[in-house]
């Protein structure tokens, strides 16, 4: 079986070792084999960009349209083919795999119009005749750490605006999930990228990742995984050499409230899908239920029923709902949190049954508890499965507290036909981003994306507000 590569000053360098990528649907179905790469490579690769940057963060905003543009046309025309890759190696079902690759083409898209419109200000000093100009210039070689739970639409939406911008870039995807990030770096190699201005480093994170923070070369880090790594990731930034800018988006313990007024029909769509789709493998996740008490026990009748109706098998087979967990260890560790759950008192209402398919993979039947409180472990740490906890409140007021007492602030959510509450929780919420009557998880990809507390840290990603992290302010004086 052939390796595939490293992409390292525009050529294609195999890995002192490769590793096998496998389907979490068919334990059988070896994806492909994937370079490992060492810090050797990591720094090889840091070199390139930095020899690349001059050139590129001064070509025209022209050049960059037209290769971001080419890249974005590929990915939508072979969005099924890309989709597909996803859903075998990542374990989403194949419609949310094709989905996530359309959004991958769109992105691209988006930021090629995003080279055509890099602003600046000119301003009158306050001194007579002298003109202040205020400048957005690249910020330098980027680093971009990428996770397995989205593996093309994370790297596209990192990668686009960075390219876009002028930067130049060394990226790490996830282990579990190297197919999607080298599809993309092949795509901007005939795309017409220039050797060194896109350098795909794949293999584990204590060897590559640490080399690419290490390097003073270096002048940004975007990382996207756990709170425990982000906080290194975070340390290495400021302790390294010469100091780094960096964006960290990290996990969630997401808030999903029904209002005794609400919809039944819409909040518990919005919460199936919010809590349980993509196997619940999404920081926006609604890993929290809050119910209050005039809803609490039709809200959970109505979502049980939903639950029950689920169809978890193959991702690729047609008909399949949720797919399985990414691996042993997500596994493992969604199975220890429905032991802690149900230690720590609370009443599993259904699922978390271990499941046998036609084909070995780690399938799951989602969860779900009740009868919890919100000091419980379920309802404090982030699962990152499909397992979901509901919380009984006494009205409007208790559900908004018990939302925001988290640590985390990513994402929250509320299904009401009231006005008022609507408006007072979209003001209220101490998260980054909230939906009303929609799921948590489910965002565009041309407005700002991120969150507040352990969430995220920094500037946000997606739409213009990207060009926050990827762009460095200058001020320029002159005087004709």
């Amino acid at each position: 079986m052939t390796i595939h590569a490293n992409l390292i000053d525009g050529d294609w360098v195999e890995g002192p070792n490769s590793s096998e990528n496998r389907n979490p649907s068919d334990l059988s179905d070896v994806v492909g084999l994937y370079a490992q790469g060492d810090a050797g490579q990591a720094e090889q690769a840091v070199e390139a960009a930095a020899a690349a940057f001059p050139a590129w963060s001064r070509s025209t905003p022209q050049q960059r349209f037209d290769i971001l543009d080419a890249a974005g046309t590929e990915i939508l025309a072979r969005k099924e083919e890309l989709g597909r890759l996803l859903s075998r190696e990542e374990g989403k079902t194949l419609p949310e795999g094709i989905g996530e690759a359309a959004r991958a083409g769109q992105i691209f898209k988006f930021f090629a119009g995003e080279t055509l419109r890099v602003a600046g200000e000119r301003l009158a000093s306050v001194r007579p005749g002298v003109i202040a100009d205020v400048l957005r210039e690249p910020t330098g070689v980027v680093g971009l750490i990428t996770p397995w739970n989205f593996p093309i639409a994370i790297p596209a939406w990192k990668l686009a605006p960075a390219l876009a911008y002028g930067n130049t870039v060394v990226m790490k995807p996830a282990d579990l999930v190297p197919g999607c990030a080298w599809a993309l770096a092949d795509i901007l190699q005939r795309a017409g990228l220039p050797k060194g201005v896109f350098n795909l480093v794949m293999g584990r994170g204590s060897v590559v990742g640490e080399a690419i923070l290490a390097s003073p070369k270096v002048a940004a880090i975007s990382f996207t995984g756990s709170v425990k790594t982000g906080r290194q990731v975070a340390r290495r930034c400021i302790e390294g050499e010469a100091l780094k800018k960096f964006q960290l988006e990290m996990g969630g313990k997401n808030p999903f409230v029904v209002l005794d007024d609400a919809d039944l029909e819409v909040a518990a769509n919005a919460a199936l899908n919010g809590a349980f789709f993509s196997t619940g493998q999404r920081c926006t996740a609604s890993s929290r239920l809050i119910a209050t008490e005039g809803v609490h026990d039709r809200f959970v009748e109505a979502l049980t029923a939903k639950l029950k109706a689920l169809t978890v098998d193959h991702a690729l087979k047609e008909g399949t709902q949720i797919g399985p967990v990414v691996d042993q260890r997500q596994l493992d560790q969604d199975l220890e949190y429905l032991r802690i759950g149900q230690d720590e008192g609370a009443r599993l209402a259904w699922g978390g049954e271990r499941l046998n398919r036609e084909t070995e993979g780690f399938y799951l039947q989602p969860a779900l508890f009740t009868e919890t409180d919100n000091s419980m472990r379920i309802n404090r740490e982030e699962i990152f499965g499909p397992v979901a906890s509901v919380i009984r409140v006494k009205d409007y007021e208790s559900a908004l507290a018990v939302a925001n007492d988290t640590p985390f602030g990513l994402s929250a959510g509320i299904a009401t036909t009231s006005l008022k509450h609507a408006e007072h929780f979209k003001r209220n919420s101490e998260a980054g981003m909230v939906m009303v009557n929609l799921p948590t998880a489910g965002v565009d990809y041309h407005v700002p994306f991120g969150g507040r507390k352990n969430s995220s840290y920094g500037a946000r990603e997606q739409g213009r507000y990207a060009a926050e992290f990827y762009t460095t302010v200058k001020t320029a004086y002159s005087q004709p």
